[in-house]
Parts: structure tokens; sequence; C-alpha cells
């Protein structure tokens, strides 16, 4: 089934000029309004992932359009597009969530398909997660994972290993429930990154490593847009902070990350240099206490470092002596 796309303008050569776009798209249909009123009627029952509109409208705005859809089609991706000389409303409207992306006139058409793929993607991700079955959220998990084999089953071991932490530190049972719940999604913002990047086997650009990191930013959104508990988005927000500042996306440092993203941090990174990886194998228990020794205060909040590393010391597989320890 093809995922419907609306497009709202005034002007029929570009409603043309876009179908045109994306016909035989074995995935999206466009559907096409020329007015908002017209658009607001077809927008009734929210079935529609991605609208995108033309700002200058006669009567209603497209700001205007997309700030009523934010209500009644929430799910919707909104999508603006707009003249160059419309640069600072267009950054106000997605600064005050009334739109995803926008894209300026005389557009480019690579940029738009990329845009729309990437905000269906999104609506996916947001109604799975606000679905609440755990089936279906370790479907798309699965999903992402399968865009980088080497991380089968990493969210589920993160998990684990986060439990550990929270086990040591005594935490209640609802936010063990939200870290559980948020380790399986932490990676969640990775479903927009192409798999040449994600399983490259060598180091990556400098463009490409900015665009690897956004998916700790994506990831916060879409979780929050899904209206899941904030310690879940906090998880997927900041799992890539650093004790020290130096992390991203927002360089928190140490308390002023939550302690949710400090324990997922950690735990984030054991079992990344635990598993074969593109671009390294793995290593043995004895460097990993090394490293995470050595960053203490650095990379990791220093009491859940010592707390973690017990853990694991009093763990079965290292008191029958695994081979890799």
């Amino acid at each position: 089934m093809k995922d419907p796309i609306l497009v709202v303008d005034d002007d029929a050569n570009v409603l043309e000029a876009v179908k045109r776009m994306f016909h035989g798209d074995p995935e999206i249909t466009i559907l096409t309004a020329s007015h908002a009123r017209q658009a607001m009627r077809m927008l009734e029952g929210d079935g529609i992932p991605v609208i995108i509109s033309d700002h200058h409208m006669p009567d209603i705005t497209g700001i205007e359009l997309l700030e009523w859809a934010k209500t009644s089609s929430p799910d919707s991706m909104r999508i603006l597009l707009t003249g160059c000389s419309d640069f600072k409303v267009a950054i106000h409207s997605i600064n005050r969530g009334e739109v995803y992306r926008f894209i300026t006139k005389p557009w480019n058409a690579e940029e738009l398909r990329s845009t729309v793929r990437d905000a269906l993607q999104r609506h996916k991700v947001i109604r799975c997660l606000k679905s609440g079955d755990e089936n279906t959220i370790l479907s798309l998990i699965r999903t992402i994972e399968l865009k980088d084999p080497s991380t089968k089953g990493h969210s589920e071991r993160v998990a684990g290993y986060a439990l550990r932490i929270a086990d040591a530190l005594d935490l209640p049972a609802d936010m063990k429930k939200d870290l559980r719940h948020g380790c399986l999604i932490h990676d969640c913002g990775k479903i927009g990154i192409p798999e040449a990047i994600l399983n490259h086997p060598a180091g990556l650009d400098p463009d490409q490593r900015e665009l690897v990191k956004q998916h700790a930013r994506w990831g916060g959104e879409v979780v929050e847009m899904a209206g899941l508990h904030p310690r879940i988005v906090n998880i997927a927000r900041y799992h890539h902070e650093r004790y020290d500042g130096k992390g991203y996306p927002f360089g928190l440092a140490g308390l002023h990350i939550p302690i949710e993203a400090r324990i997922v941090a950690l735990a984030d990174v054991y079992d990344a240099l635990v598993s074969d990886r593109p671009y390294r194998k793995r290593l043995p228990h004895s460097q990993i206490v090394e490293y995470i020794q050595r960053e203490k205060d650095a990379a990791f909040d220093p009491q859940l470092a010592d707390l973690f590393l017990e853990a694991l010391e009093r763990s079965p597989e290292h008191r029958n002596g695994d081979p890799d320890s």
C-alpha cells in the first residue's frame, strides 16, 4: 500500500510538478489541494503521513494550515514550501513545532525527495512508538539493526547492562521499566542514516560523522513527538553526552546529563567494545576494564562506572572464567 503525500498550493503548475517528480514511485502517491480549506477536509481522520504546503496562499496561509494540522492531524509530518524572503518565518515555525522541514522555491528535486522520504520514515517511527506494543517496537529496532548487521541484538544487550547498573543503584521499578524501554529505542534516530555510512569499514569524513551524530537529536525528537515518558526521551537524546561535556549533540556535562542517559551511555559503549564492528574487532575484557577506568570523569560518571565494573566482576560469566575475560 502506497503512502499518501498531500501537496497544497494554489499554483496548479506546482502541483503538477510535484506529481511528476513522484510519478511511478512504488511507495508514494501524491494527493493535491489547491487551497487550505480543501486540505483541511482531506486531513480529517489523520490518515495522511506527510503534508507539503506552500506558504503564500489566499485566505489561509501555509503556516496557518500547518499550525492547524499540528492539532488536527498531529502525527502528520509538516513541510513548508517557501520563498527565500520567508526564511525567518520558516525558522520560527520550525522552532514552534508547526513545521518539520522547509524547502525554498525553486526547489532542488533531490532535496525534496529526500525530505519527503525522511518525513515518511519519521512518521512510521512515531506511529510505532505510540503503539506501545513491545513486539512492534522490537520489530522497528530490528529493522534499524538490519541497516548495520554488526549491531544485531545491540539494543537488547544494552538494556541488560543498563539494568545491572539500575539494580546496583536500587532504582525503583518504574525507572527500571523506562530505562529498559529507552534502551530498546535509544538508536531509533539511526533509521534516517544511510546504510553505506553505518557500515563504513574505515573512518568517516567530517560530514559523515556529523550526520551520524544527528541520530541522537532526531531520536529525541521522535520519541518526544510520540509522547513517551521524559526519561525515555532523555535516553534517546542524551546517550552520547560525555561526563566531561565533550559529547554530543548538546555538550552537556556531569550531573546536567540525566542519570538515565548517563547509565545508557556507559552500557552503550560497553556493548560496542565487546562486539565486532566494521571498523575494529571486539576488545578483551581486561582492555575494556582499563578503558572504563581511564575514562571515569571523562566519558563516564565515575560512580556509575565503578558500580558497573563491580557488577561485571560479580556476574556468572566472569566468575566461571569467560575466555575473553
